[in-house]
């Protein structure tokens, strides 16, 4: 008899593996599931709860896609870990903005903020103009015209004529899924959280 129920066990167990979603599968399905929701482009300052404070879901920058991505597919708050890790060094961190100190409502929402936690927590990796570096889950930042940083998640589907991995990103009329990697200039490539387990 106890054999078996660990022949059993050990069956369910296989089965539940074996339909386990890869962390890149979770964070692009909480990505994607945002298209159609976040329709409207908003990066005007608001006050947030802390933690897990957030702008209406209809509205938000492109921090915004990756921030809830990574809240709803793995738990991480990246307002939180970012305000932590910004009252621990904050002199790491871009002035630009003339901030004096952490600020949970917005600090978490710009690029470059993000870039430098990544970064700080050895999550950076090359960037290329090889379309085959870029994996499904990988961030990427980008610089648009003006001087204007973005972020991107690299998704699973392809261009057109199949040559690139398309992104998803807010840049301008909410969520979407579109064919810009290698659009604008691209000024990092970050793997972070449970994806970055699996490099």
């Amino acid at each position: 008899m106890r054999r078996l129920a660990l022949a059993c066990l050990a069956i369910f167990l296989a089965a539940n593996f074996a339909r386990a979603e890869p962390a890149s599968a979770r964070l692009l399905a909480a990505a994607e599931a945002q298209i159609g929701v976040t329709t409207v482009y908003d990066g005007a300052y608001a006050r947030l709860a802390y933690p897990g404070g957030d702008v209406a879901r209809e509205r938000g920058v492109c921090t915004d896609v990756v921030i809830r991505a990574y809240r709803d597919a793995f738990g991480l708050d990246l307002q939180r870990l970012v305000h932590e890790d910004m009252a621990r060094a904050f002199a790491a961190y871009p002035r630009r903005w003339g901030m004096g100190r952490p600020d949970s409502n917005i600090g978490h929402r710009r690029v470059p903020n993000l870039q430098v936690f990544f970064r700080r927590h050895g999550r950076a990796l090359p960037v290329g103009a090889d379309p085959a570096d870029y994996a499904p889950g990988d961030l990427v930042t980008q610089m648009l015209p003006g001087g204007l940083p973005h972020i991107a998640i690299v998704s699973a589907e392809r261009s057109a004529d199949g040559k690139r991995p398309l992104v998803v990103h807010n840049v301008g009329a909410g969520a979407r899924r579109e064919d810009t990697l290698f659009a604008w200039p691209i000024t990092g490539r970050y793997r972070f959280g449970p994806l970055a387990k699996a490099d």
